[in-house]
């Protein structure tokens, strides 16, 4: 089992929303097929402050089956918990938001995903071009739940609608208690540069806690970009795929002490620990089929790390995809 480690000892300073205190500002992103319980599990114990769910339908928590549930499992030694809803009805909002609080310790609305299926529904990104939507579900669901409430925005809908400060400021009088601003517009996706400038623009526009998020791949990314903006937190999201260390980097190097590299055995040993706590939650065929782009991440940089990937991928059992990932670490390890 990975080691739970008390990072209380390199956190920069407690960091609060409403009245959630958190260990620390260095979050782990909500995102669509990769956080699900297994992953929030092995993130916090290298010590994030706070941690979200995969993104959850609103509409699916009423009209849809167990796979919209099965999102909101959760255990004791991840939380706090944050919960994050798309939809684009203020009102089944509301309904959703009161129905997951009591298992949440902040609820967070998303307003920034660019995915087609997501824009067709009316959610995500696109009620970026309805500011008086996006105060009327604010409104809603800051009356419905008394939980912290923060909203996640993109920059704009595309380079010539840039309204983050906008968004910014009616969920503020709204009731936000904190905003997430992942500085790309829609249109962008997630190619080009995450712009910081509009992060600092929002926070100095804001009287609430903004979390900045974006291009956050290694420890210094999170230092340069809360020097930049002065954001309240950082949010980490792609630059955490099979790299946990990256939160305890940042810990560490806020607290003015060295990162810390992982090894060929501190990788494979977080691997395995990762396919266990997904096969004992998700049972072998999912596993099989969902855990092989995890694994592929914790071979990144390391020598042989295209043949491992094909290896994982012609792995029919679990036995063969365990057999792979134990001759492809021990090989690392010289």
């Amino acid at each position: 089992m990975v080691r739970c480690v008390n990072f209380k000892h390199v956190t920069e300073k407690m960091m609060k929303i409403r009245n959630l205190t958190l260990d620390n500002n260095v979050f782990l992103a909500p995102m669509a097929g990769v956080t699900d319980l297994p992953y929030r599990s092995i993130m916090k114990r290298f010590g994030s402050g706070l941690v979200f769910t995969e993104m959850i339908s609103a509409n699916g928590l009423f009209h849809g089956g167990n796979k919209t549930y099965e999102l909101l499992h959760s255990l004791p030694e991840e939380r706090p918990l944050a919960i994050q809803l798309f939809g684009g009805d203020a009102e089944v909002l509301a309904r959703a938001a009161a129905k997951v609080a009591p298992s949440a310790d902040l609820v967070d609305l998303n307003m920034g995903c660019p995915v087609k299926k997501v824009l067709r529904s009316g959610a995500g990104s696109a009620l970026l071009r309805e500011p008086r939507k996006v105060a009327g579900i604010v409104c809603n669901v800051r009356r419905a739940i008394d939980r912290p409430l923060t909203i996640k925005i993109r920059s704009g809908w595309d380079s010539s609608s840039l309204n983050f400060l906008e968004i910014g400021r009616i969920a503020q009088e709204e009731g936000a208690d904190a905003i997430i601003l992942h500085p790309r517009t829609r249109a962008q996706g997630f190619g080009g540069r995450a712009d910081w400038s509009h992060i600092r623009q929002l926070k100095e526009g804001l009287r609430i806690p903004v979390v900045g998020s974006g291009d956050i791949f290694c420890a210094q990314d999170a230092l340069d970009m809360k020097a930049q903006t002065g954001c309240d937190a950082v949010m980490v999201g792609r630059g955490s795929y099979g790299n946990p260390w990256l939160i305890e980097s940042i810990l560490r190097l806020q607290a003015k002490k060295s990162p810390t590299a992982p090894s060929p055995q501190n990788r494979h040993a977080v691997a395995c620990e990762h396919l266990h706590l997904h096969l004992e939650r998700f049972g072998p065929q999912r596993t099989l089929g969902e855990m092989r782009k995890h694994l592929c991440w914790y071979s990144k940089g390391l020598p042989g790390s295209a043949s491992f990937r094909a290896a994982l991928n012609n792995s029919p059992t679990i036995a063969d995809l365990r057999s792979a990932v134990d001759e492809f670490f021990l090989a690392s390890t010289g």
